[in-house]
Protein backbone atom coordinates (compact mmCIF):
# COMPACT_ATOMS: atom_id res chain seq x y z
CA UNK A 1 0.00 0.00 0.00
CA UNK A 2 3.18 2.40 0.73
CA UNK A 3 4.25 1.31 -2.51
CA UNK A 4 1.08 2.94 -4.21
CA UNK A 5 0.60 5.98 -2.34
CA UNK A 6 4.45 6.77 -3.09
CA UNK A 7 3.95 6.15 -7.08
CA UNK A 8 0.61 8.46 -6.80
CA UNK A 9 2.53 10.99 -5.05
CA UNK A 10 5.73 10.95 -7.75
CA UNK A 11 3.35 11.34 -10.38
CA UNK A 12 1.78 14.05 -8.84
CA UNK A 13 4.99 15.96 -7.91
CA UNK A 14 5.89 15.06 -11.80
CA UNK A 15 2.78 16.86 -13.07
CA UNK A 16 2.89 20.26 -11.33
CA UNK A 17 6.36 20.41 -12.19
CA UNK A 18 5.53 20.09 -15.63
CA UNK A 19 3.02 23.00 -15.47
CA UNK A 20 5.07 24.82 -13.50
CA UNK A 21 7.60 24.77 -16.38
CA UNK A 22 5.38 25.55 -18.65
CA UNK A 23 4.13 28.65 -17.18
CA UNK A 24 7.45 29.74 -16.54
CA UNK A 25 8.28 29.33 -20.10
CA UNK A 26 5.02 30.88 -21.49
CA UNK A 27 6.15 33.82 -18.45
CA UNK A 28 9.88 33.82 -19.89
CA UNK A 29 8.49 34.40 -23.28
CA UNK A 30 6.11 36.98 -22.75
CA UNK A 31 8.85 39.03 -20.89
CA UNK A 32 11.04 38.73 -24.02
CA UNK A 33 8.54 40.04 -26.67
CA UNK A 34 7.19 42.45 -24.12
CA UNK A 35 10.69 43.94 -24.10
CA UNK A 36 12.40 43.62 -27.59
CA UNK A 37 8.77 42.39 -29.97
CA UNK A 38 7.15 45.45 -30.32
CA UNK A 39 8.44 45.84 -33.97
CA UNK A 40 6.80 42.80 -34.67
CA UNK A 41 3.13 42.63 -36.38
CA UNK A 42 0.60 41.20 -33.75
CA UNK A 43 0.42 37.59 -36.03
CA UNK A 44 3.69 37.08 -35.70
CA UNK A 45 3.73 37.49 -32.00
CA UNK A 46 0.73 34.93 -31.83
CA UNK A 47 3.24 32.11 -33.51
CA UNK A 48 5.90 32.48 -31.46
CA UNK A 49 3.75 31.34 -28.56
CA UNK A 50 3.15 27.66 -30.49
CA UNK A 51 6.86 27.22 -29.44
CA UNK A 52 5.82 25.95 -25.71
CA UNK A 53 3.14 24.29 -27.14
CA UNK A 54 5.10 21.99 -29.61
CA UNK A 55 7.46 22.17 -26.11
CA UNK A 56 4.96 20.59 -23.97
CA UNK A 57 3.77 18.55 -26.68
CA UNK A 58 6.77 16.78 -27.04
CA UNK A 59 8.21 16.26 -24.12
CA UNK A 60 5.67 16.04 -21.02
CA UNK A 61 1.81 15.18 -23.42
CA UNK A 62 -0.92 16.60 -24.53
CA UNK A 63 -2.96 17.83 -21.71
CA UNK A 64 0.21 20.22 -20.58
CA UNK A 65 -0.11 21.23 -24.35
CA UNK A 66 -3.09 22.73 -24.18
CA UNK A 67 -2.19 24.20 -20.88
CA UNK A 68 0.62 26.12 -22.42
CA UNK A 69 -2.02 27.36 -25.26
CA UNK A 70 -4.27 28.54 -23.00
CA UNK A 71 -1.63 30.46 -20.87
CA UNK A 72 -0.11 31.61 -24.24
CA UNK A 73 -3.50 33.32 -25.98
CA UNK A 74 -4.23 34.61 -22.43
CA UNK A 75 -0.54 36.21 -22.33
CA UNK A 76 -1.05 37.30 -25.61
CA UNK A 77 -4.40 39.16 -25.36
CA UNK A 78 -2.59 40.69 -22.19
CA UNK A 79 0.81 42.29 -23.52
CA UNK A 80 -0.22 42.99 -26.88
CA UNK A 81 -4.00 43.32 -27.78
CA UNK A 82 -5.58 46.47 -27.28
CA UNK A 83 -6.39 47.70 -24.35
CA UNK A 84 -2.98 46.32 -23.23
CA UNK A 85 -2.66 45.59 -20.04
CA UNK A 86 -6.24 43.92 -19.86
CA UNK A 87 -7.71 40.78 -20.50
CA UNK A 88 -10.89 42.57 -22.78
CA UNK A 89 -11.01 42.41 -26.41
CA UNK A 90 -11.52 46.42 -28.26
CA UNK A 91 -11.79 44.79 -31.55
CA UNK A 92 -14.21 41.69 -31.55
CA UNK A 93 -12.28 39.97 -34.56
CA UNK A 94 -9.25 38.80 -32.44
CA UNK A 95 -11.90 36.95 -30.81
CA UNK A 96 -11.85 34.96 -34.37
CA UNK A 97 -8.08 35.15 -33.99
CA UNK A 98 -8.02 33.32 -30.75
CA UNK A 99 -10.27 31.02 -31.69
CA UNK A 100 -7.66 29.74 -34.80
CA UNK A 101 -4.32 30.09 -32.61
CA UNK A 102 -5.99 27.82 -30.00
CA UNK A 103 -7.30 25.54 -33.07
CA UNK A 104 -3.64 25.51 -34.53
CA UNK A 105 -2.43 25.17 -31.49
CA UNK A 106 -4.42 21.70 -30.63
CA UNK A 107 -3.86 20.64 -33.92
CA UNK A 108 -0.07 21.15 -33.87
CA UNK A 109 -0.07 19.49 -30.11
CA UNK A 110 -1.73 16.86 -31.22
CA UNK A 111 0.01 15.87 -34.26
CA UNK A 112 3.54 16.16 -31.94
CA UNK A 113 2.03 14.13 -28.99
CA UNK A 114 1.18 11.56 -31.54
CA UNK A 115 4.12 11.84 -33.03
CA UNK A 116 5.97 11.36 -29.92
CA UNK A 117 3.70 8.60 -28.91
CA UNK A 118 4.40 6.23 -32.11
CA UNK A 119 8.31 7.58 -31.45
CA UNK A 120 7.91 6.08 -27.98
CA UNK A 121 5.74 3.07 -29.28
CA UNK A 122 8.17 1.53 -31.97
CA UNK A 123 10.89 2.17 -29.22
CA UNK A 124 9.10 -0.03 -27.12
CA UNK A 125 8.09 -2.60 -30.27
CA UNK A 126 11.83 -2.76 -30.95
CA UNK A 127 12.80 -3.03 -27.47
CA UNK A 128 10.05 -5.65 -27.06
CA UNK A 129 11.42 -7.15 -29.77
CA UNK A 130 15.32 -7.44 -29.20
CA UNK A 131 14.31 -8.77 -25.94
CA UNK A 132 11.85 -11.99 -27.26
CA UNK A 133 15.13 -12.31 -29.21
CA UNK A 134 17.86 -12.38 -26.57
CA UNK A 135 15.18 -14.74 -24.23
CA UNK A 136 15.08 -16.92 -26.99
CA UNK A 137 18.37 -16.97 -28.00
CA UNK A 138 19.83 -17.31 -24.39
CA UNK A 139 17.14 -20.46 -23.77
CA UNK A 140 18.44 -22.68 -26.71
CA UNK A 141 21.67 -22.81 -24.85
CA UNK A 142 19.96 -23.69 -21.46
CA UNK A 143 19.12 -27.58 -20.67
CA UNK A 144 18.38 -27.63 -16.83
CA UNK A 145 14.86 -26.31 -15.69
CA UNK A 146 16.08 -24.08 -12.38
CA UNK A 147 18.81 -22.39 -14.54
CA UNK A 148 16.50 -21.84 -17.79
CA UNK A 149 13.83 -20.39 -15.26
CA UNK A 150 16.08 -18.17 -13.63
CA UNK A 151 16.86 -16.91 -16.77
CA UNK A 152 13.55 -16.46 -18.24
CA UNK A 153 12.52 -14.07 -14.70
CA UNK A 154 15.63 -12.22 -15.05
CA UNK A 155 15.25 -11.40 -18.28
CA UNK A 156 11.20 -10.22 -18.37
CA UNK A 157 11.78 -8.64 -15.08
CA UNK A 158 14.59 -6.30 -16.92
CA UNK A 159 11.75 -5.91 -19.49
CA UNK A 160 8.83 -4.82 -18.06
CA UNK A 161 10.19 -3.27 -15.46
CA UNK A 162 8.92 -5.36 -12.53
CA UNK A 163 9.37 -7.68 -10.10
CA UNK A 164 8.70 -11.28 -11.72
CA UNK A 165 7.69 -14.93 -10.21
CA UNK A 166 7.50 -17.85 -11.70
CA UNK A 167 4.77 -21.20 -10.76
CA UNK A 168 5.37 -24.43 -11.88
CA UNK A 169 3.56 -27.66 -10.50
CA UNK A 170 5.37 -29.84 -8.06
CA UNK A 171 5.75 -33.34 -7.98
CA UNK A 172 2.12 -33.98 -6.39
CA UNK A 173 0.57 -31.65 -9.36
CA UNK A 174 0.64 -28.59 -6.21
CA UNK A 175 1.71 -25.31 -7.42
CA UNK A 176 5.10 -23.85 -5.79
CA UNK A 177 6.86 -20.85 -6.74
CA UNK A 178 9.94 -22.16 -8.54
CA UNK A 179 12.14 -19.00 -9.89
CA UNK A 180 11.64 -14.65 -9.00
CA UNK A 181 13.66 -11.93 -10.26
CA UNK A 182 16.80 -10.55 -8.42
CA UNK A 183 15.24 -8.34 -5.54
CA UNK A 184 12.26 -8.04 -3.43
CA UNK A 185 11.86 -11.86 -2.89
CA UNK A 186 8.52 -11.68 -0.88
CA UNK A 187 6.10 -11.06 -4.34
CA UNK A 188 4.02 -14.18 -5.19
CA UNK A 189 4.37 -16.02 -2.16
CA UNK A 190 0.96 -15.06 -0.67
CA UNK A 191 -2.19 -17.75 -0.22
CA UNK A 192 -4.43 -15.36 -2.56
CA UNK A 193 -0.89 -15.15 -4.93
CA UNK A 194 -0.85 -18.95 -4.99
CA UNK A 195 -4.85 -19.27 -5.24
CA UNK A 196 -4.91 -16.75 -8.69
CA UNK A 197 -2.03 -18.96 -10.00
CA UNK A 198 -3.76 -22.15 -9.76
CA UNK A 199 -6.43 -20.66 -11.68
CA UNK A 200 -4.88 -19.48 -14.27
CA UNK A 201 -2.58 -22.61 -14.56
CA UNK A 202 -6.09 -24.74 -14.43
CA UNK A 203 -7.81 -22.65 -17.10
CA UNK A 204 -4.88 -21.25 -19.60
CA UNK A 205 -6.05 -18.02 -19.06
CA UNK A 206 -4.75 -14.78 -17.82
CA UNK A 207 -5.69 -12.99 -14.81
CA UNK A 208 -5.24 -10.09 -12.50
CA UNK A 209 -4.53 -6.75 -12.99
CA UNK A 210 -6.03 -5.37 -15.76
CA UNK A 211 -8.17 -8.30 -16.88
CA UNK A 212 -11.87 -9.48 -16.38
CA UNK A 213 -11.17 -12.05 -13.62
CA UNK A 214 -9.95 -10.68 -9.99
CA UNK A 215 -8.76 -7.13 -11.93
CA UNK A 216 -8.08 -5.56 -8.48
CA UNK A 217 -5.59 -7.95 -8.03
CA UNK A 218 -1.82 -5.82 -7.66
CA UNK A 219 -0.85 -8.27 -10.29
CA UNK A 220 -0.96 -9.61 -13.02
CA UNK A 221 -0.94 -13.78 -13.84
CA UNK A 222 0.31 -15.00 -17.54
CA UNK A 223 0.07 -19.11 -18.44
CA UNK A 224 3.31 -20.58 -19.31
CA UNK A 225 1.50 -22.48 -22.00
CA UNK A 226 1.77 -24.29 -25.58
CA UNK A 227 -1.16 -25.45 -28.05
CA UNK A 228 -0.80 -28.86 -26.12
CA UNK A 229 -0.53 -27.80 -22.61
CA UNK A 230 0.05 -25.38 -19.67
CA UNK A 231 3.16 -25.70 -18.24
CA UNK A 232 3.52 -22.93 -15.35
CA UNK A 233 2.55 -19.41 -14.51
CA UNK A 234 4.58 -16.23 -14.40
CA UNK A 235 2.89 -13.50 -12.17
CA UNK A 236 4.00 -9.94 -13.28
CA UNK A 237 3.94 -7.24 -10.37
CA UNK A 238 1.79 -3.74 -10.74
CA UNK A 239 1.34 -1.96 -8.38
CA UNK A 240 -1.07 1.30 -8.73
CA UNK A 241 -1.30 1.03 -12.47
CA UNK A 242 -2.60 -1.37 -15.50
CA UNK A 243 0.10 -2.49 -17.95
CA UNK A 244 -0.50 -1.61 -21.29
CA UNK A 245 -2.20 -3.73 -24.07
CA UNK A 246 1.32 -4.07 -25.72
CA UNK A 247 3.07 -5.58 -22.65
CA UNK A 248 0.34 -8.00 -22.16
CA UNK A 249 1.10 -9.04 -25.60
CA UNK A 250 4.38 -8.91 -24.61
CA UNK A 251 4.29 -10.97 -21.84
CA UNK A 252 1.60 -13.40 -23.66
CA UNK A 253 4.90 -13.61 -26.11
CA UNK A 254 7.10 -14.53 -23.77
CA UNK A 255 4.58 -16.88 -21.89
CA UNK A 256 4.54 -18.63 -24.83
CA UNK A 257 8.70 -18.55 -25.34
CA UNK A 258 9.18 -20.17 -21.78
CA UNK A 259 6.48 -22.92 -22.38
CA UNK A 260 8.22 -23.88 -25.23
CA UNK A 261 11.78 -23.80 -23.46
CA UNK A 262 10.22 -25.64 -21.04
CA UNK A 263 8.48 -28.42 -23.26
CA UNK A 264 11.99 -28.72 -25.15
CA UNK A 265 14.14 -29.52 -21.43
CA UNK A 266 11.18 -32.12 -20.23
CA UNK A 267 11.62 -33.76 -23.81
CA UNK A 268 15.74 -33.79 -23.80
CA UNK A 269 15.17 -35.06 -19.92
CA UNK A 270 12.60 -37.87 -21.15
CA UNK A 271 14.96 -38.52 -23.75
CA UNK A 272 17.79 -39.15 -21.73
CA UNK A 273 15.74 -41.09 -19.45
CA UNK A 274 14.61 -43.37 -22.03
CA UNK A 275 18.20 -43.80 -23.35
CA UNK A 276 19.66 -44.77 -20.15
CA UNK A 277 16.58 -47.35 -19.31
CA UNK A 278 17.31 -48.53 -23.02
CA UNK A 279 20.68 -48.91 -22.48
CA UNK A 280 20.90 -50.02 -18.78
CA UNK A 281 18.34 -53.00 -20.74
CA UNK A 282 21.02 -53.40 -23.11
CA UNK A 283 23.63 -53.65 -20.41
CA UNK A 284 21.44 -56.27 -18.55
CA UNK A 285 20.84 -58.46 -21.44
CA UNK A 286 24.27 -58.52 -22.12
CA UNK A 287 25.35 -59.29 -18.23
CA UNK A 288 22.53 -61.66 -17.84
CA UNK A 289 23.83 -63.43 -21.73
CA UNK A 290 27.74 -63.20 -20.68
CA UNK A 291 27.30 -64.57 -17.14
CA UNK A 292 24.93 -67.60 -18.05
CA UNK A 293 27.35 -68.87 -20.67
CA UNK A 294 30.36 -68.23 -19.05
CA UNK A 295 29.22 -69.55 -15.81
CA UNK A 296 27.53 -72.69 -17.61
CA UNK A 297 30.84 -74.49 -18.88
CA UNK A 298 33.01 -74.42 -16.07
CA UNK A 299 29.68 -75.41 -14.00
CA UNK A 300 29.13 -78.07 -16.37
CA UNK A 301 32.95 -78.98 -16.61
CA UNK A 302 33.30 -79.14 -12.62
CA UNK A 303 30.15 -81.40 -11.81
CA UNK A 304 31.23 -83.47 -14.47
CA UNK A 305 34.65 -84.13 -13.44
CA UNK A 306 33.71 -84.23 -9.73
CA UNK A 307 30.81 -87.13 -10.53
CA UNK A 308 32.86 -88.78 -12.38
CA UNK A 309 35.63 -88.78 -9.40
CA UNK A 310 32.28 -90.07 -7.04
CA UNK A 311 30.57 -92.67 -9.15
CA UNK A 312 33.76 -94.31 -10.85
CA UNK A 313 36.53 -94.08 -8.79
CA UNK A 314 38.09 -97.62 -9.37
CA UNK A 315 37.79 -97.11 -13.04
CA UNK A 316 40.11 -93.95 -13.16
CA UNK A 317 43.80 -94.46 -12.81
CA UNK A 318 45.85 -92.18 -10.75
CA UNK A 319 46.51 -89.93 -13.50
CA UNK A 320 43.30 -89.54 -15.07
CA UNK A 321 41.94 -88.76 -11.50
CA UNK A 322 44.72 -86.28 -11.38
CA UNK A 323 43.36 -85.00 -14.94
CA UNK A 324 39.84 -84.80 -13.41
CA UNK A 325 41.04 -82.57 -10.99
CA UNK A 326 43.15 -80.45 -12.14
CA UNK A 327 39.95 -79.65 -14.73
CA UNK A 328 37.87 -78.55 -11.61
CA UNK A 329 40.33 -76.30 -10.39
CA UNK A 330 40.40 -74.86 -13.97
CA UNK A 331 36.68 -74.64 -13.92
CA UNK A 332 36.63 -72.99 -10.88
CA UNK A 333 39.10 -70.81 -11.51
CA UNK A 334 37.55 -69.08 -14.49
CA UNK A 335 34.37 -68.80 -12.00
CA UNK A 336 36.54 -67.11 -9.73
CA UNK A 337 38.37 -64.78 -12.32
CA UNK A 338 34.23 -64.38 -13.81
CA UNK A 339 32.88 -63.02 -10.20
CA UNK A 340 35.79 -61.30 -9.61
CA UNK A 341 35.15 -59.06 -12.60
CA UNK A 342 31.88 -58.65 -12.12
CA UNK A 343 32.44 -57.29 -8.25
CA UNK A 344 34.92 -54.87 -10.01
CA UNK A 345 32.89 -53.67 -12.29
CA UNK A 346 30.31 -53.09 -9.90
CA UNK A 347 33.06 -51.19 -7.94
CA UNK A 348 33.70 -49.33 -10.75
CA UNK A 349 30.07 -48.30 -11.63
CA UNK A 350 29.18 -47.12 -8.29
CA UNK A 351 32.05 -45.06 -7.08
CA UNK A 352 33.16 -47.78 -4.46
CA UNK A 353 36.74 -48.59 -5.81
CA UNK A 354 39.24 -47.30 -3.13
CA UNK A 355 42.90 -47.49 -3.92
CA UNK A 356 45.24 -49.43 -0.72
CA UNK A 357 48.15 -46.94 -1.51
CA UNK A 358 51.33 -48.43 -1.77
CA UNK A 359 54.94 -48.72 -3.06
CA UNK A 360 55.00 -51.51 -5.67
CA UNK A 361 57.65 -53.79 -7.05
CA UNK A 362 57.22 -54.65 -9.87
CA UNK A 363 59.80 -58.09 -10.38
CA UNK A 364 57.24 -59.12 -7.45
CA UNK A 365 53.92 -57.87 -9.17
CA UNK A 366 55.05 -60.26 -12.43
CA UNK A 367 55.91 -63.16 -10.13
CA UNK A 368 52.63 -63.10 -8.44
CA UNK A 369 50.88 -62.56 -12.29
CA UNK A 370 52.54 -65.94 -13.86
CA UNK A 371 51.71 -67.91 -10.72
CA UNK A 372 47.82 -67.22 -11.09
CA UNK A 373 48.10 -68.07 -14.99
CA UNK A 374 50.24 -71.04 -14.51
CA UNK A 375 47.25 -73.27 -14.72
CA UNK A 376 46.12 -72.15 -18.21
CA UNK A 377 49.10 -71.23 -20.13
CA UNK A 378 49.55 -74.57 -21.94
CA UNK A 379 52.15 -75.05 -24.52
CA UNK A 380 52.57 -70.83 -24.98
CA UNK A 381 55.95 -69.19 -23.38
CA UNK A 382 55.94 -66.31 -21.39
CA UNK A 383 58.89 -64.48 -21.42
CA UNK A 384 59.18 -61.36 -19.23
CA UNK A 385 62.10 -58.70 -19.88
CA UNK A 386 62.33 -56.25 -16.44
CA UNK A 387 64.73 -53.32 -16.64
CA UNK A 388 67.20 -53.53 -14.19
CA UNK A 389 66.57 -52.61 -11.28
CA UNK A 390 63.24 -53.56 -10.54
CA UNK A 391 61.11 -50.34 -10.95
CA UNK A 392 59.07 -49.54 -7.84
CA UNK A 393 56.01 -47.07 -8.28
CA UNK A 394 53.51 -46.02 -6.07
CA UNK A 395 49.77 -47.98 -6.88
CA UNK A 396 47.33 -50.87 -5.18
CA UNK A 397 49.00 -53.58 -5.86
CA UNK A 398 46.48 -56.34 -5.76
CA UNK A 399 44.38 -53.98 -8.23
CA UNK A 400 47.11 -53.98 -10.73
CA UNK A 401 47.09 -57.64 -10.16
CA UNK A 402 44.18 -57.89 -11.52
CA UNK A 403 44.52 -55.58 -14.46
CA UNK A 404 47.90 -57.62 -15.85
CA UNK A 405 45.80 -61.10 -15.04
CA UNK A 406 43.16 -60.05 -17.35
CA UNK A 407 45.35 -58.82 -19.81
CA UNK A 408 47.77 -61.81 -19.88
CA UNK A 409 44.48 -64.44 -19.56
CA UNK A 410 43.34 -62.73 -22.97
CA UNK A 411 46.92 -62.45 -24.75
CA UNK A 412 46.58 -66.37 -23.62
CA UNK A 413 43.13 -67.00 -24.82
CA UNK A 414 43.99 -65.83 -27.81
CA UNK A 415 47.37 -66.80 -28.86
CA UNK A 416 47.79 -70.14 -30.44
CA UNK A 417 49.39 -73.27 -28.81
CA UNK A 418 53.43 -72.93 -29.35
CA UNK A 419 53.16 -68.79 -29.48
CA UNK A 420 55.43 -66.16 -27.47
CA UNK A 421 53.73 -64.32 -24.92
CA UNK A 422 56.50 -61.14 -23.79
CA UNK A 423 55.78 -59.19 -20.69
CA UNK A 424 58.01 -56.11 -20.74
CA UNK A 425 58.34 -53.65 -17.76
CA UNK A 426 60.87 -50.69 -18.14
CA UNK A 427 61.03 -46.87 -16.70
CA UNK A 428 61.29 -44.04 -18.98
CA UNK A 429 61.13 -40.68 -16.97
CA UNK A 430 57.73 -40.44 -14.58
CA UNK A 431 56.41 -43.34 -16.07
CA UNK A 432 56.15 -47.16 -15.64
CA UNK A 433 55.24 -48.63 -18.66
CA UNK A 434 54.24 -52.63 -18.55
CA UNK A 435 53.70 -53.95 -22.02
CA UNK A 436 51.77 -57.23 -23.05
CA UNK A 437 52.75 -58.65 -26.48
CA UNK A 438 50.82 -62.02 -28.28
CA UNK A 439 50.88 -63.38 -31.75
CA UNK A 440 47.40 -64.23 -31.39
CA UNK A 441 44.44 -63.04 -33.64
CA UNK A 442 45.19 -59.03 -33.40
CA UNK A 443 42.22 -56.27 -32.99
CA UNK A 444 40.80 -54.87 -36.25
CA UNK A 445 41.35 -51.06 -36.87
CA UNK A 446 37.91 -50.71 -36.11
CA UNK A 447 37.57 -52.24 -32.88
CA UNK A 448 40.86 -50.75 -31.60
CA UNK A 449 38.35 -47.70 -30.32
CA UNK A 450 35.91 -49.60 -28.55
CA UNK A 451 38.00 -52.46 -27.12
CA UNK A 452 37.98 -51.03 -23.30
CA UNK A 453 34.11 -50.57 -23.13
CA UNK A 454 32.09 -52.91 -21.31
CA UNK A 455 30.59 -56.10 -23.33
CA UNK A 456 32.41 -54.92 -26.29
CA UNK A 457 34.08 -57.85 -28.04
CA UNK A 458 35.90 -57.51 -31.19
CA UNK A 459 34.60 -59.11 -34.43
CA UNK A 460 37.59 -61.17 -34.32
CA UNK A 461 36.66 -62.72 -30.84
CA UNK A 462 33.81 -65.08 -32.47
CA UNK A 463 34.00 -68.48 -31.18
CA UNK A 464 36.16 -67.58 -28.45
CA UNK A 465 34.08 -66.93 -24.96
CA UNK A 466 34.36 -64.21 -22.68
CA UNK A 467 31.88 -61.62 -21.14
CA UNK A 468 33.84 -58.11 -22.70
CA UNK A 469 34.65 -57.08 -19.13
CA UNK A 470 37.88 -57.79 -18.89
CA UNK A 471 39.57 -54.60 -20.63
CA UNK A 472 37.09 -52.23 -19.35
CA UNK A 473 37.75 -53.17 -16.15
CA UNK A 474 41.46 -52.77 -16.72
CA UNK A 475 40.76 -48.98 -17.99
CA UNK A 476 38.91 -48.32 -14.95
CA UNK A 477 41.50 -49.63 -12.97
CA UNK A 478 44.21 -48.16 -14.29
CA UNK A 479 42.77 -44.27 -14.60
CA UNK A 480 41.84 -44.32 -11.29
CA UNK A 481 45.70 -44.70 -10.24
CA UNK A 482 46.27 -41.59 -12.99
CA UNK A 483 47.96 -43.65 -16.02
CA UNK A 484 46.58 -44.80 -19.20
CA UNK A 485 46.08 -48.26 -21.09
CA UNK A 486 46.33 -48.41 -25.13
CA UNK A 487 46.14 -51.63 -27.43
CA UNK A 488 47.62 -51.51 -30.49
CA UNK A 489 48.59 -53.92 -33.65
CA UNK A 490 52.14 -55.41 -32.93
CA UNK A 491 54.55 -55.29 -36.41
CA UNK A 492 54.47 -58.68 -36.95
CA UNK A 493 51.23 -60.56 -35.79
CA UNK A 494 49.06 -60.45 -32.81
CA UNK A 495 48.97 -57.14 -30.28
CA UNK A 496 50.45 -55.28 -27.95
CA UNK A 497 48.54 -53.96 -24.40
CA UNK A 498 50.19 -50.67 -23.04
CA UNK A 499 49.66 -49.67 -19.59
CA UNK A 500 51.39 -46.76 -18.11
CA UNK A 501 51.66 -45.79 -14.69
CA UNK A 502 53.00 -42.66 -12.93
CA UNK A 503 56.30 -43.03 -11.47
CA UNK A 504 55.81 -41.49 -7.92
CA UNK A 505 57.95 -39.45 -6.47
CA UNK A 506 61.32 -41.55 -5.02
CA UNK A 507 61.13 -38.83 -1.84
CA UNK A 508 57.73 -40.78 -0.84
CA UNK A 509 55.58 -38.05 -1.08
CA UNK A 510 52.39 -37.74 1.84
CA UNK A 511 50.24 -40.49 2.28
CA UNK A 512 52.12 -43.06 0.50
CA UNK A 513 53.75 -45.93 2.77
CA UNK A 514 56.73 -47.28 1.66
CA UNK A 515 57.80 -50.98 2.90
CA UNK A 516 61.49 -50.76 3.65
CA UNK A 517 63.27 -53.94 4.12
CA UNK A 518 65.13 -54.72 7.14
CA UNK A 519 69.33 -55.04 7.08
Amino acid sequence: MRSVETAVEQRRGRKLLQYAGTTAGVAALSAVLHEWGQPFDTVNIALVYLFPVLFSAVYWGLVPSFYAAAAGMLAFDYFFVPPLHSFSVADLRYLLSFAVYLAVAALTATLAARLKQQVKLSKEREAHTAALYALSRQMTAVGEIKALLDNIARQVSETVGAQIAIYLPGGRSELARTAWSPGDHAFGQGESAMVIAKWVLEHGRMAGRGTGTLGEFPGLFVPLRTEERTYGVIAVRADGETLSADTRRLLEAFGGLAATAIARVKLSEEAKLAQLTAESERIRTALLDSVSHELRTPLATIIGSATGLIEGDEVFSPADRLELLGTIRDGALRMNRLVTNLLGMVKLESGMLALRRDWVDAEDMIGVVLAQVKGFVGRRRIDVRIQEPAPYFPGDEVLLEQVLVNIVSNAIKYSPDGSDIVIAVRQSGSWVRISVADNGTGIADADRERIFDKFYRGSRTSGTTGTGLGLAICKGIVEAHGGTITAAPRAERGTLVTVALPAGDPEMPEGWQRQEEEV
